[in-house]
């Protein structure tokens, strides 16, 4: 098993949690006509995040790496941003679908890199990761077209 996997991970696992955070700020604050219908789905996401955030950071232990734990970590780690703004309902979701985009990119570098190390524990928890985050990819576009 690879360090650099375990470094690609705690980058994955600082992403989702700003992420998550992101999420939950979204939650929060989202107004208008569609908040009933935002503020359910980004407290279903967040919570299914909070989930995968734990199963990234218990691969990189089975890795023998210890997983990014301060919050000052992460934020340097991270390559995705924090949103300080409170955008209407259809940017939120827009920047959404931006992130689990780039989650994605990111979870398909570290499937590569784990495959060529034999390392199918790891491949097989990206790849559920990655479709979950098609699947959701693909409702918040199909919810954007109504918007």
């Amino acid at each position: 098993m690879s360090k650099a996997t375990a470094g690609q991970l705690n980058t994955l696992l600082a992403d989702s949690t700003v992420f998550y955070q992101k999420l939950r700020h979204y939650h929060w604050n989202v107004q208008g006509p569609q908040f009933f219908q935002l503020h359910e789905k980004f407290e279903e996401i967040y919570e299914k995040w909070a989930g995968l955030i734990d199963e990234i950071a218990e691969r990189i232990i089975a890795l023998d790496t210890v997983p990014l734990h301060t919050l000052k970590s992460m934020l340097e780690k991270a390559t995705l941003k924090e949103d300080p703004k409170i955008p209407e309902g259809a940017q939120m979701v827009t920047k959404v679908i931006a992130d689990l985009n780039a989650l994605r990119a990111s979870v398909n570098k570290i499937i590569d890199a784990a495959d060529a190390e034999g390392d199918r524990s790891t491949v097989n928890l990206l790849e559920d990761l990655g479709d979950a985050i098609e699947g959701d990819v693909w409702m918040l576009k199909a919810w954007l077209k109504k918007a």
